[in-house]
């Protein structure tokens, strides 16, 4: 039943958009706290191997799949949307079979260091649109997206409704996607718009930020020039206090002097009295 109203809403959704379509559904697995994510080798993209189920972690979202049908998100425990085969990004084809924590059955057989036979599962149609899909230079692999780690805080009764999930997304994960089936899907799910508007926000913050800077370095520099101004005034008034001592020494002097001279003239006037009453 839940594999039929898939396919109706694929049918539907792809009637819209040839690729893929944001619907929301019910996978069947609950993932209660963030997973531990491994690197899967020659490929940029983590795989989970303590969550029972073929969940993998690629160039920003969350991806799962099936046996039939591939789902992502942009939470590690959904909501999930539905990915038609055409929307799946080329690098989650090329993941090898020893990664898939739950194989379908039709995996039977098919080597374990190898990519699964999508083409014998997925029939000509989509050998012919993804003919080149295991075909590549191992040597250059784009590098890993970064894990979005601040999920980990998110948990049980914590874990944010669809409603909140692109805002906080674009607030604490700024990385962009590099893969275009990637960013298709961010822009469905409303998350680029969401960091848009973030980065706008943030634009808006430092561009103030900058402003108040700038009106702080107006102010030290006036604070500076009122300093070096009181630092004059200072110098000055120490070189008046210096001239005033000055001063004030040689003040000192010409008293020094003044009662040197007065003592030398009182000695002449007694001298004189003297020889007067001798006479």
């Amino acid at each position: 039943m839940r594999k039929a109203l898939i396919a109706a809403l694929l049918l539907v959704a792809t009637s819209a958009t040839p690729s893929f379509a944001w619907v929301s559904v019910n996978i069947g697995i609950d993932i209660p706290t963030y997973p531990a994510l491994v690197p899967v080798p020659g490929v940029p993209v983590y795989y989970a191997p303590g969550v029972n189920a073929n969940y993998f972690f690629y160039d920003g979202m969350y991806w799962t799949f099936d046996g039939t049908q591939w789902y992502s998100s942009a939470w590690y425990n959904g909501p999930w949307g539905v990915v038609a085969p055409a929307a799946v990004p080329v690098y989650l084809w090329r993941v090898p079979v020893r990664y898939y924590r739950v194989p379908p059955p039709y995996f039977h057989g098919w080597v374990a260091g190898e990519p699964p036979r999508w083409g014998e599962h997925w029939g000509p149609a989509w050998v012919n649109e993804h003919h080149d899909w295991n075909h590549w230079d191992h040597r250059y692999v784009p590098a890993r997206a970064p894990l979005p780690t601040y999920q980990a805080h998110y948990s049980g009764a914590s874990y944010p409704h669809m409603e909140a999930q692109a805002q906080i997304h674009a607030q604490n994960y700024r990385y962009a996607p590099h893969d275009a089936a990637v960013r298709a899907h961010y822009e469905e799910r409303g998350i680029a718009a969401e960091q848009a508007r973030v980065s706008r926000e943030q634009h808006n913050v430092n561009r103030e930020q900058a402003h108040v800077q700038q009106q702080q370095r107006a102010v030290n520099k006036e604070q500076q020039h009122v300093q070096q101004q009181q630092h004059e005034v200072h110098k000055e008034q120490q070189h008046v206090q210096q001239q005033q001592h000055e001063v004030h020494k040689e003040q000192q002097h010409v008293q020094q002097q003044q009662h040197e001279v007065h003592k030398e003239q009182q000695h002449v006037n007694k001298e004189q009295e003297h020889e007067h009453e001798h006479h």
